[in-house]
């Protein structure tokens, strides 16, 4: 059975910083490329993140490039969201999903190529 686990979600003030983890278990994790998506209420769920089994490739959002970094740690099946410089806008829950066997560099945004998917961590940023 496969789960995504995240925490370190939280309130915090605009300008700070939260580091995001994902746990995941029943599946080869050092093989899946791992994303980080958000959603806001009324809103559609979009793509913050993602990174490759090797972390050779990394994707960002533009609204999060510069101050967003994923990484992973295959040997402890975890993968990262280290988030600076929070703005209001970073406010959503963030849900932490799996690519079975990869995705290709032209669909790492593409929430239906990611066949696993986590409860989600809630992220307050306050003004």
């Amino acid at each position: 059975q496969v789960q995504l686990l995240e925490s370190g979600g939280g309130l915090v003030q605009a300008g700070g910083s939260l580091r995001l983890s994902c746990a995941a278990s029943g599946l080869t994790f050092a093989r899946d490329t791992m994303g980080w998506f958000r959603q806001t209420p009324g809103k559609e769920r979009e793509f913050v993140a993602a990174i490759d089994w090797f972390g050779g490739r990394i994707a960002y959002t533009d609204s999060v490039k510069g101050r967003f970094t994923i990484s992973r740690d295959n040997a402890k099946n975890t993968v990262f969201l280290q988030m600076n410089s929070l703005k209001p806008e970073d406010t959503a829950v963030y849900y932490c999903a799996a690519g079975a066997g990869g995705i290709s560099t032209s669909q790492l945004a593409q929430r239906d190529k990611y066949d696993y998917w986590g409860q989600g961590t809630q992220v307050t940023v306050s003004s």
